[in-house]
């Protein structure tokens, strides 16, 4: 979102996405293949256990044949934006300044289209690097609405995505996700105010809060990603762009009934508005 060529210089440009003016001229170190190979290892233990942090993983890793040390885990977690989920005893603000919202979904029966939106980021590795995804879903009916990747973890390619959503379907009632700082940050939440949407947001690492954002990850991965060595940006762009047209049009789910997420949203919204 940032334009060198907007009549906003680039330094208010920064402050209004609440990005480091630095990160502007930043130049990406390449990572090695060895810790591309490690954070591709890592990503698939945390797929299957969620709540092992950087002492077990490292275990897991030393059962592969790779004796790692533990704070190099602990960087590569970092940067692939992963921490073990678990129920804690206090919650911690992820980012100083930003407003954290209730979670507003205990005991609420989630009934149709647009009720209920979710939005989550997962780590995706390539042939020669890494990239982040972030998705926004509608929670009754599993139907991914709209999503982006990026090469970083800043906030824009989470607003671009919410905003095609919002175009294209119109605001939810509920807005749910984590607490991570592109969440939280105000360029993202003044965009759901704006729109009349309530926020909601999970306990830190509760992710069974976000329980079917979550299963998209575990589908995206094991049904195309791992599958597949993307040789860059634009490839995974074009084949997740296949991808989850076959998951809304046509992979059925067994939560709702063996029928597809396409199917389900469109028979439950109110006012059947149809996106463009």
């Amino acid at each position: 979102m940032i334009s060198k060529d907007h009549k906003l210089p680039l330094t208010r440009q920064a402050n209004l996405l609440e990005l480091s003016r630095s990160s502007l001229y930043y130049e990406p170190v390449p990572v090695s293949e060895h810790d591309l190979m490690l954070m591709r290892l890592i990503d698939e233990i945390h797929l299957k256990l969620p709540d092992f942090g950087s002492r077990r993983i490292q275990d897991e890793l030393e059962d592969l044949g790779h004796r790692i040390g533990r704070d190099h885990i602990r960087t590569l977690m970092r940067k692939m934006g992963i921490e073990a989920v678990y129920q804690k005893p206090r919650t911690s603000k992820p980012h100083p300044g930003h407003k954290i919202y209730p979670y507003l979904l205990r005991n609420k029966e989630v009934t149709h289209a647009n009720h209920v939106w979710a939005a989550d980021i997962t780590y995706l590795p390539m042939a020669r690097g890494f990239c982040y995804l972030v998705a926004i879903m509608a929670w009754h009916s599993r139907r991914v609405l709209a999503w982006r990747l990026s090469n970083t973890l800043d906030v824009s390619f989470c607003i671009e995505a919410l905003e095609e959503a919002l175009e294209k379907f119109g605001p939810p009632e509920i807005f749910n996700s984590d607490q991570g700082s592109q969440f939280t940050s105000e360029a993202f939440t003044k965009v759901l105010i704006s729109n009349n949407v309530k926020i909601s947001m999970d306990g830190k690492g509760r992710w069974i809060d976000n329980v079917f954002i979550e299963r998209l990850w575990r589908s995206v991965k094991y049904e195309e990603v791992y599958l597949k060595a993307y040789g860059g940006v634009a490839e995974a762009r074009r084949e997740l762009t296949a991808y989850f047209e076959r998951y809304n049009m046509r992979r059925r789910h067994q939560g709702i009934g063996r029928r597809t997420p396409d199917s389900v949203y469109w028979a439950t919204l109110p006012g059947q508005r149809i996106a463009v």
